[in-house]
């Protein structure tokens, strides 16, 4: 009986011993949770990019380097993204060739995990006229897609992404538009640039929206002058890469096939991390200048070019 006590008790230990270590455990967890999400902290999402065409590895929080107007700043959270909405904004200006390229783009949502929320819209009269909110059948996404209306809808692409932008709910989880536009601005020109385009852009850095674009012709595009469609290009690429996408184009005609940039694309969002830190925006809250990199070969990452942060009381 003695010796049967004996053993009750070590495993009475045991247990007291396991439940402690998993109370800390708990509690660490929780310390790193309020850390990354209270009061003041920002997420940004950035991408890992294999340079040379290789495959990006597995990145750490100690892979990662973040800097906040060249200035050193902790990274408090870095974790894989997992749930995403992606929505498509097509322009319905577009010439209705481009309606060839829905098989390409069907196959795209297609390929997409169930943890991938998909949206359609066209960009219409300035707004964003939703075809398809956002869902996991990805199908039901790519029955939304049709003609473009061509020469009766020209607008401008950057009004309709602020539409879109502003009637998009908040969310922790990660946000990108995928924009297939001419980049032209009917509504008020793109000399030199479109005078919505910067506004544009905050307005995604502000809600972390990562904006892709993949340049199409749009339905008059043979009585446009190169100049016009270099200064559109321009703006989309400086859209997508401030936003810390990509934007995506060859020449100033049709891309024969969309699929190559939509398979880098999907490369893209397959390898996404959320990065969190704390920042102190004043009362008023202020963009600061970002940057993140790493020491680790042949890899870099795509992220937006500035952040907003908070107003803190």
């Amino acid at each position: 009986m003695r010796g049967d006590n004996v053993v009750s008790k070590k495993i009475d230990l045991m247990r007291a011993a396991l439940m402690a270590v998993a109370f800390l455990l708990v509690i660490g967890l929780s310390a790193t949770s309020i850390l990354a999400a209270g009061p003041g902290s920002v997420t940004m999402t950035v991408t890992a990019v294999g340079k040379k065409d290789v495959s990006p590895p597995a990145v750490t929080k100690d892979d990662v380097q973040f800097f906040l107007n060249k200035e050193r700043t902790q990274v408090a959270g870095w974790q894989r993204g997992e749930k995403l909405y992606l929505a498509v904004l097509i322009d319905d200006s577009l010439d209705s060739a481009v309606a060839l390229q829905w098989g390409d783009l069907k196959e795209f949502f297609n390929a997409q995990p169930p943890t991938t929320y998909i949206s359609v819209a066209y960009a219409r009269n300035g707004t964003a006229m939703l075809a398809q909110d956002f869902t996991n059948d990805h199908q039901l996404a790519a029955k939304a897609l049709r003609l473009p209306l061509g020469a009766g809808a020209f607008s401008s692409p950057y009004l309709a992404l602020l539409d879109l932008m502003k009637r998009w709910p908040s969310s922790e989880d990660r946000r990108s538009i995928l924009l297939i536009s001419s980049g032209i601005d009917y509504f008020r020109g793109n000399f030199p640039t479109s005078p919505d385009l910067d506004s544009t852009i905050e307005r995604a850095q502000k809600q972390n929206i990562n904006v892709w674009s993949i340049y199409s012709p749009d339905a008059r595009h043979r009585a446009r002058r190169f100049f016009r469609i270099s200064r559109a290009q321009s703006n989309l690429s400086q859209l997508s890469e401030e936003t810390g996408a990509e934007s995506y184009y060859l020449g100033t005609g049709a891309p024969v096939s969309f699929q190559p940039f939509l398979d880098e694309i999907a490369i893209h969002l397959s390898n996404q991390y959320l990065l969190t830190f704390r920042g102190n925006g004043g009362t008023k809250g202020r963009f600061e200048r970002a940057h993140v990199t790493t020491e680790l070969p042949n890899l870099e990452f795509f992220a937006a070019s500035q952040v907003f942060l908070p107003a803190v009381h």
